[in-house]
């Protein structure tokens, strides 16, 4: 069974910087593609970044120059790389990947989210 997880978040100040990992915890599907997104209380989910199976990225306007995106495909794992956090960027942080399970099957997977807090 795929689980897809993101793991990373807590509690930083601002200024601070954290960097997310969102991976197949069940160890059965190949990454080839993701996108981290997010969505705060009562907004509606953001998207901020992907990157494709060829490495290409693509980032949102308005966390350009803070936020990255990597991928390791040795380690099946898509990163978020966020810098100068601020108390707007708090809010839950999901990926969603692209990939193929062991046997073949092509899909798209979202994991739980992890929560991302920021203190002024």
């Amino acid at each position: 069974q795929v689980q897809l997880m993101e793991s990373g978040g807590g509690l930083v100040q601002a200024g601070g910087s954290l960097r997310l990992s969102c991976t197949d915890t069940g160890n059965i599907f190949v990454i080839n593609a993701g996108g981290w997104y997010r969505q705060a209380p009562g907004n509606q989910r953001e998207w901020l970044a992907s990157i494709t199976s060829g490495g290409v990225t693509n980032i949102a306007s308005f966390v350009k120059g803070r936020f990255d995106v990597t991928k390791d495909s040795a380690k099946n794992t898509v990163y978020l790389e966020m810098n100068n956090l601020q108390p707007e960027d708090a809010a839950v942080y999901c990926c969603s990947t692209t990939g193929r399970t062991a046997g073949g099957r092509q899909g798209e997977h979202w994991g739980p989210g992890t929560q991302v807090t920021v203190s002024s």
